[in-house]
């Protein structure tokens, strides 16, 4: 019984802190779009030209050559976007996806969905959070995580100095 129990208790743990991981880098979720054919060539935000083709996004706040993990809540399909361009601070929206992560999405009938935003790790979470000085504007869910304390591994033939 104990045994199941440690089992359980282990499974458990490991999973939760998979969960906490994927959660801890969750950054914002709200409605998405794309846009195309009417900005492609067009200068973005950031000063570099805007093609449909590539993976780009533009959203209210986020720093420019931010990469986010977009995915579409009802689907679960996923797509890596670089933030390069800006939205109107009165949009709706927390993100306008390029054409090109739009189709890899699959929102060519819907042109809007639910997405959630997630960053690469919790580095990255942590110099957003820096970024914004602790005050992060809008929806953006963003806080500092400290580093998780590592046990030193003991060598195998340690003991209790009891004369081993």
């Amino acid at each position: 019984m104990r045994v199941l129990f440690s089992v359980l208790l282990v499974l458990g743990l490991s999973l939760g802190a998979l969960a906490q991981e994927v959660d801890s880098v969750r950054v914002q979720t709200g409605v998405a779009s794309y846009y195309g054919k009417r900005f492609h060539q067009r200068k973005t935000a950031n000063g570099e030209i805007f093609n449909m083709d590539s993976l780009t996004a533009a959203h209210k706040y986020l720093p420019f050559n931010t990469w986010v993990k977009v995915t579409r809540l009802d689907t679960q399909d996923s797509v890596w976007v670089r933030i390069n361009d800006r939205l109107p601070k009165t949009s709706k929206r927390i993100i306008d996806l390029s054409r090109r992560a739009g189709t890899e999405l699959d929102m060519g009938d819907v042109g809007i969905t639910k997405v959630s935003l997630q960053v690469g790790s919790i580095n990255e979470m942590n110099a957003l959070y820096s970024h914004f000085g602790g005050d992060p504007p809008g929806t953006l869910r963003l806080r500092m995580y400290e580093q998780p304390i590592r046990l030193i591994a003991r060598p195998k033939d340690w003991c209790w100095n009891l004369g081993c």
